[in-house]
């Protein structure tokens, strides 16, 4: 849940926020010219977006945010996370026709410059996204106007001398391709000054603009003045760069790091096809004599070991000592050329500085969340060890019986490593071999089953460890007092193992009071980390031998003894389970009350009576 002290680590900057659901699913993309303020703004009870934003606020569990330098960067950045992520209550910016583009045609003989919706690889060469519309549109007016570039959708050579020219030729717009009157050189001059006005080389054109401007002021010409200082306007609204968009289409990681004395956070930007898609940031521990190139080596070789995909450039913070030998080997990987650079200036040094602050931001704010969340796991772990008297734990199993009014038990087998829960080994059993409801011979099945596979999956192994079943535990936690406990260890026993054994002893109230362990039942603090990590930990293994029960009921897969007997359907079955606790209940009444039960017949009452009293043959 969002607290208020969530709230008050936001910073006063722009930037993107991204909602994030209980399942840590990204649920919804936003941005803010102010960070502290918009987010804020979803929590105030005052405060009202309408009925789809209150449903989106109720699943917010967390949120985190990036940082930029504009709005207009927060902008583009919130479309390129909304395409990736395509969130549940995003429903505006997910198509690219958003934002426009200026694009130059650079595969034609006379190359035009043009408005456009999408950025293609069709060899033109595009600039943007940018936000409006209809600055773009006079852009692109613009660069025309200054530099006379055609606006026909004509091919040429092959058009040269075939109809008369268009009005922009006689009114001075244009140089007149259509009649053959400018060289191609000549043009390919004017179209390099467009590109180097838009790529951002803009300052000598607006001064000739001001200049004309102030000139038809002075000679009170205000409506040429007018024209002059919008198209000012224009220049500067597009003139703006984005650093979330690189113009050239490449895939990028930008990599930046903060430090302490005792702690860093490597942040990584991902960039694909030119967007920024995302980012990650990494913990990383410091030691005394670690410096910040160092560290960032370690970084490089241990991340890239492990992610399937190396984009072709590599941005970095610092110059590194062995970046010649980390080029050759990132490049063995990939299959093709990689490039590790720590650019020095312009919009891909800032690239690198934004990724810097974020990774600042990170460390100042998180390390309180990060060391309360090591608490409440690998914390909690070291006070359950020191309760019972071990020298350390990391993993723990928990085992739990399932059965609905006595009939069909089922097991679970429930994993947590370091404090947190391990799905992934979560393992269920039928049970097979025990008839009726007897908690303690279905969890002898259980134990036997799943420690026996182990064994002789580390015989076929060679002793190697490969999967959840050859890992054993460092502590087994048991749901039940002294007789599961007994139970654990008999198994273990007949197998061979030495594995501590606890029981998570309920109260009256089924709620855990303590741990049964070495024949004595041990008080724990309830307001502790350990005591609530063990409660975790039996409502997990609770929650998953339930949940697989009614599983197996609605698949149809669970049977009881009463489908055996004749005459006794769904319906009849159902009545008898709901009216009787337990099969030891419904064993003790009498034909009078199995007959009382709805839907019952007198027939259908003896075939169940008789069922638990046979008539001896003898």
């Amino acid at each position: 849940m969002v607290t208020e002290k969530d709230l008050s680590k936001l910073p006063d900057q722009p930037g993107v926020y991204l909602m994030h659901g209980r399942n840590d699913e990204i649920i919804y993309v936003g941005k803010a010219r102010s960070l502290k303020n918009r987010v804020r703004q979803y929590f105030q009870p005052s405060h009202d977006e309408g009925l789809k934003k209150k449903q989106m606020v109720a699943n917010i569990d967390y949120f985190e945010f990036i940082v930029t330098d504009s709005e207009l960067e927060a902008l583009i950045l919130e479309c390129n996370l909304i395409k990736e992520y395509r969130p549940k209550y995003n429903t505006m910016l997910r198509d690219d026709k958003t934002y426009p583009y200026i694009e130059v045609t650079l595969t034609e003989d006379y190359p035009r410059v043009l408005f456009s919706r999408r950025m293609k690889k069709n060899g033109s060469k595009f600039f943007g996204p940018f936000t409006s519309a209809g600055a773009v549109h006079d852009t692109v007016e613009l660069v025309q106007k200054l530099y006379k570039i055609r606006t026909c959708n004509r091919k040429f050579p092959e058009s040269f001398g075939k109809g008369r020219p268009c009005l922009n030729y006689h009114i001075g717009q244009c140089l007149g391709v259509c009649q053959g009157n400018v060289s191609k050189e000549e043009y390919a001059k004017n179209v390099e000054k467009v590109i180097q006005f838009l790529d951002g080389d803009y300052n000598d054109t607006l001064k000739d603009l001001q200049e004309k401007m102030l000139a038809a002021s002075e000679e009170m010409d205000f409506e040429k003045a007018a024209i002059y200082r919008d198209l000012i306007e224009s220049v500067e609204a597009c003139a703006g760069r984005q650093k979330a968009t690189q113009l050239d289409g490449e895939d990028r990681d930008i990599i930046a790091m903060a430090k302490t004395a005792e702690d860093a956070v490597v942040q990584v930007f991902f960039i694909r096809g030119g967007k920024m898609i995302g980012r990650e940031h990494f913990f990383i521990n410091v030691r005394v004599d670690d410096n910040k190139e160092d560290l960032l080596e370690y970084f490089i070789k241990d991340y890239y070991t492990g992610t399937p995909f190396i984009p072709r450039e590599i941005f970095v913070q610092f110059e590194m000592d062995e970046v010649e030998l980390l080029e050759k080997w990132l490049s063995d990987k990939k299959g093709s050329r990689v490039y590790i650079r720590t650019p020095k200036r312009g919009d891909k040094e800032k690239l690198v500085e934004l990724a810097a602050k974020n990774a600042q931001m990170v460390l100042d704010q998180d390390r309180e969340k990060i060391k309360k969340e090591e608490g409440r796991t690998i914390g909690a772990m070291k006070e359950i060890a020191e309760l019972l008297g071990l020298p350390g734990a990391s993993r723990m199993e928990a085992y739990d019986i399932s059965n609905i009014s006595g009939f069909q038990s089922v097991g679970s087998m429930v994993v947590f490593e370091k404090g947190k829960p391990k799905r992934s080994d979560y393992r269920k059993f039928k049970i097979k071999t025990v008839e009726g409801p007897n908690d303690y011979a279905s969890m002898h099945e259980v134990l036997t089953r799943r420690f026996s596979h182990g064994l002789e999956e580390l015989e076929a192994n060679g002793g190697d460890i490969k999967d959840s079943f050859t890992k054993f535990p460092d502590v087994i936690m048991m749901d039940g007092g002294k007789g599961q406990v007994h139970i654990a260890k008999q198994v273990l026993s007949e197998l061979g193992l030495h594995i501590p054994v606890a029981g998570m002893v309920k109260d009256d109230h089924h709620r855990t009071r303590g741990l049964y362990f070495n024949d004595v039942e041990l008080p724990i603090d309830t307001h502790s980390e350990g005591f609530k990590l063990i409660t975790r930990l039996q409502d997990e293994a609770h929650r998953f031998a339930i949940e697989y029960h009614r599983s197996l009921r609605s698949k149809g897969q669970v049977r009881s003894f009463l489908d055996d007997i004749d005459g006794i359907g769904p319906k009849r079955r159902k009545a008898l389970m709901k009216k009787y606790v337990s099969a030891e209940k419904m064993a003790a009444a009498s034909i009078d009350d199995l007959a009382d039960t709805e839907a019952m017949t007198r027939e259908a009452a003896e075939n169940v009576y008789n069922y638990f009293h046979p008539v001896n043959s003898d």
